[in-house]
């Protein structure tokens, strides 16, 4: 009876990965040159990139409250249209001020006035608008906090002035878009009250200008006062006419026409009556007939009719003078509220010049490169090896050999 031989126990294959890890270690002195080398190389990489710097500024939206409103409802109207105008038009009914401002500061308006203002077409090389609005938009973060409602505006730049001057910029352009876009009750009210006082203004002006015409035409100052004087003054030249004629009554009885004292007597009287004469006038129409150039006083007969057009022309006078005060008070009224209602931005935190980079970090790029490198490296080494342990029948190796030598004829063929 025959005997059985043992049989070998069968050895068990090893696992992937140790097979793997094997490889690797035996080309360990190659992988520890490329390592050295794709370290030395990032570093330099990383030093020759571009320093990038950050300015902040954070900002409060103001109350929730009618001014928001009436913004929202004019941006509809003044920002062009489109997502924007769309957006305001949905948020009249939620009041997201929040919202609303980070819409605004995403703009093209704001946007395109930034490039304008700080010429940054020509910082950023870029030959069309479009791409230097996308190329900050890029370098442009705004946040704002559901909860709180605070906005965060950031702005990366390789100028550190610059980054912080456009975080301001963005800050004003905000400011200016609100202000010019409040429609509130106010500044309706404050408009309407301005255009008001200035035509009141130019009607004060003509009724000043006619009573002063008139005035200076008919000698007229102030009628009333004109009135008592001219009474008064005629009333002592009629005493002294009166007292002037008994005097040469009686010195015509005792002396005769032909005396100096008689004479001098008639001659007083009848300075008397003319200047009476004169101070009463006659009462012939007006018509527009300026006062003689001697006649520092209108006629006690002209009065009367001087009064009425004159006392018009005083009444307009003070009708456009007490409205011009009224509406006056009402313009500093509106102005105040106009300015109670425009929505204020509190800067929380203003922008600052960045003092230290924010990118790149150096040691953590060149580990990145180096990392690659040394897993390109092993890549390589393992594919190779796979390669290498493929049958030569597999059809994907026949397949790669012959795009291999495919692209070697063609390559050589191209070469004269």
């Amino acid at each position: 009876m025959a005997t059985l031989s043992p049989v070998p126990p069968e050895t068990k294959p090893q696992p992937n990965w140790v097979a793997n890890a094997s490889l690797l270690w035996e080309h360990r002195r190659n992988l520890l040159r490329v390592i050295a080398i794709a370290f030395l190389l990032s570093l330099g990489i990383a030093f020759l990139l571009p320093k990038t710097y950050e300015s902040t500024a954070r900002i409060m939206p103001p109350d929730q409250g009618g001014g928001g409103a009436a913004v929202l409802a004019a941006l509809t109207g003044h920002t062009g249209g489109g997502a924007l105008g769309g957006l305001a038009g949905s948020l009249l009914a939620s009041h997201n001020t929040s919202v609303l401002f980070v819409d605004l500061l995403r703009s093209g308006t704001v946007s395109g006035h930034l490039i304008e203002r700080f010429q940054l077409q020509h910082a950023y090389r870029k030959r069309y608008l479009v791409d230097t609005a996308k190329y900050l938009a890029r370098h442009t973060d705004i946040v704002d906090d559901k909860k709180s409602g605070v906005i965060t505006i950031t702005v990366q730049d390789h100028d550190p002035r610059r980054a912080r001057d456009l975080a301001q910029g963005y800050l004003e352009e905000l400011n200016q878009i609100v202000t010019n876009t409040n429609t509130s009750s106010a500044r309706q009210e404050r408009i309407f009250i301005e255009h008001r006082l200035s035509a009141v203004q130019l009607e004060l002006e003509r009724a000043q200008l006619a009573l002063s015409d008139f005035s200076s035409t008919h000698s007229t100052i102030d009628i009333k006062e004109q009135t008592h004087a001219m009474v008064d003054a005629a009333a002592r030249l009629q005493g002294e006419l009166i007292v002037g004629q008994s005097e040469l009554g009686s010195l015509q009885q005792i002396y005769g026409d032909s005396n100096v004292r008689v004479r001098a007597a008639h001659a007083r009287v009848g300075a008397l009556e003319h200047e009476l004469s004169k101070m009463s006038g006659t009462d012939a129409p007006l018509n527009g007939n300026a006062a003689p150039a001697d006649q520092l006083y209108p006629p006690l007969r002209q009065l009367p009719r001087l009064a009425v057009p004159y006392a018009d022309l005083y009444r307009r006078v003070k009708v456009q003078e007490t409205v011009f005060e009224l509406l006056t008070q009402e313009y500093e009224m509106a102005r105040i509220q106009e300015a109670k209602d425009i929505p204020v931005i509190s800067v929380i935190d203003n922008p600052g010049i960045p003092e230290k980079k924010s990118f790149p970090p150096r040691l953590v790029v060149a580990l990145a490169l180096t990392l690659l490198s040394f897993l390109a490296a092993s890549a390589f080494y393992l594919l190779r090896q796979r390669w290498y342990q493929t049958n030569e029948t597999d059809p994907r190796k026949i397949f790669l050999r012959s795009i291999l030598s495919t692209l070697h004829s063609d390559h050589m063929e191209v070469q004269p």
